[in-house]
């Protein structure tokens, strides 16, 4: 076992490169309490437990402005990784940040403000719908979105696909309301408490981990006129600042797919705004000078820690795209 994990580390410092290249960055979302029968490929307690251990064994794991700091100054250590998160779920704070804490690890957090204090983001919405909706089939042709199997499991994950998928690039304003006509459809009572409040948000500052801007109501920045893209950046910057009395630093794209959920203008609307960094859902390793507004992140979704950790290195030598 030490021969092995001696073997990884040294391939992976060959992968990595250290320097200036920027680090590995893992992105999660949630951390479930225990695993979720409709998602069963959604990171739970213990296989976050195993994760972090897996990754604390093999690469120097470093809070993600500290990473960008030394990339720049061409520090960085090889095999450096930096852990994060996405959107602000409440499980971030009561599910995740003790094992991080158990394993000595820092995450950033990347928080879309508007969901704080009892909101719900809008898919969220659709699969808790569609998850406790009666019967065998969930009929939204009266919404234009179809008539969606639910017989079992298998049935109500790929309604959920059909019904996002149909929603997802929509104007915000239209998208918010087809989805609420979707929850009183199924005429079902939805969780309140998905997301954080901001006691927990300020328990995961006070816990020294980074707290980052993911706008206020988490739209796609290419669908929105330039101004309203502004707005949404810099007012979640603000609220941010506000609640924990802090400068907030970094920043991650909602959806996060360069040149079709954000464009060079949003590049550039945050650097103006001030940050120091962001991030994108490229899959991916920056190859050449990295762009710190465009540093690329991936998560493997394999539960086994050998496929895991095979999927994390071979995306090390993928070059990620940016605009």
């Amino acid at each position: 076992m030490w021969l092995k994990r001696q073997l990884e580390r040294s391939a992976l410092s060959l992968l990595s490169g250290g320097g200036h290249r920027a680090p590995a960055i893992l992105i999660y979302h949630r951390v479930l309490p225990a695993p979720d029968p409709l998602f069963p490929t959604e990171v739970h307690r213990a296989q976050f437990d195993r994760q972090l251990g897996w990754l604390k064994s093999r690469f120097n794991v470093l809070p993600l402005l500290d990473a960008v700091r030394l990339a720049a100054e061409g520090r960085l250590p090889a095999r450096s990784a930096c852990i994060t998160f996405d959107d602000g779920y409440a499980d971030n704070s009561e599910v995740a940040l003790p094992v991080l804490q158990q394993h000595g690890l820092h995450a950033t957090f990347f928080i879309a403000t508007g969901f704080l204090d009892g909101g719900r983001m809008w898919n969220d919405t659709v699969i808790e719908s569609v998850r406790r909706a009666p019967g065998g089939a969930f009929d939204a042709t009266s919404l234009g979105l179809g008539r969606h199997a639910t017989g079992n499991w298998d049935e109500r994950r790929s309604a959920i696909g059909a019904l996002i998928g149909q929603l997802k690039y929509q104007p915000m304003a239209q998208r918010l309301e087809e989805v609420g006509k979707l929850a009183r459809l199924s005429g079902v009572d939805l969780p309140q408490d998905l997301m954080m409040t901001s006691a927990q948000l300020r328990k995961l500052h006070a816990a020294g981990m980074g707290i980052g801007g993911h706008t206020v109501n988490h739209p796609i920045l290419a669908r929105l006129p330039a101004a309203e893209a502004r707005q949404e950046i810099a007012q979640g910057k603000a609220a941010l600042e506000a609640a924990l009395d802090a400068p907030v630093r970094t920043f991650a794209y909602p959806n996060g797919k360069p040149g079709q959920d954000y464009l060079p203008e949003h590049v550039a609307m945050v650097r103006e705004l001030g940050f120091d960094a962001a991030v994108s859902t490229a899959w991916g390793a920056s190859r050449g000078a990295a762009d710190w507004y465009q540093l690329p992140r991936f998560t493997p979704w394999d539960q086994g820690m050998a496929k895991w950790g095979l999927r994390l290195a071979r995306n090390m030598l993928q070059p990620a795209a940016r605009v």
